[in-house]
């Protein structure tokens, strides 16, 4: 999986980031998550991750939802029941309303995801939604975690961090702010 997301996700040149600062390298992850030949793998990295009571998995959306959703599913075929979601980036005003979608339940411990992490800013807004929600943050897990700050960000709140592959692994330095 390594392979495919240097040869299909990593970009050189000069990039702007969510945070509005510049970036000589970009990861657009979902390019590997979300490629047939190897979203099994990305799938059974994670549910290695996984902790064992955890009955949910999620995230904000967009960045969340390929790995959520091919994971579940895939948890799915081998026997294990994890609920799949997506949190809103705001509130919807009609229908059920609210900044869930999916089939979250109060109750649930959830982990939340994320393609690719530089601050964690999106994994903690996710977290705090969820938790609002009444369900129990067991751990955060991105697929990359190209800013090396996530895991600091998330033990102040009291949750755990983990990514299956980092800025190094990728041949690059930490960019986090």
């Amino acid at each position: 999986m390594l392979a495919h997301l240097l040869e299909h996700s990593v970009r050189r040149g000069d990039f702007e980031l969510k945070s509005g600062r510049r970036s000589s390298w970009f990861i657009d992850s979902k390019m590997t998550i979300c490629a047939p030949e190897v979203m099994v793998d990305v799938a059974t990295l994670l549910l290695e991750r996984i902790p064992a009571d955890a009955t949910a998995i999620g995230g904000l959306t967009m960045g969340a939802d390929g790995a959520s959703f091919i994971t579940a599913g895939v948890a799915a075929t081998r026997g294990r029941s994890l609920r799949a979601f997506s949190v809103r980036k705001e509130a919807k005003d009609h229908g059920a309303g609210g900044r869930i979608a999916g089939a979250l339940v109060p109750g649930d411990r959830v982990v939340i995801t994320e393609d690719t992490v530089t601050r964690g800013t999106s994994l903690l807004e996710a977290a705090n939604v969820v938790t609002a929600f009444g369900a129990e943050v067991v751990l955060l897990l991105a697929v990359v975690d190209r800013g090396g700050t996530a895991a600091a960000m998330a033990a102040s709140q009291g949750w755990a961090f983990d990514a299956l592959f980092d800025a190094p692994d990728l041949g690059f330095a930490y960019e986090g702010v």
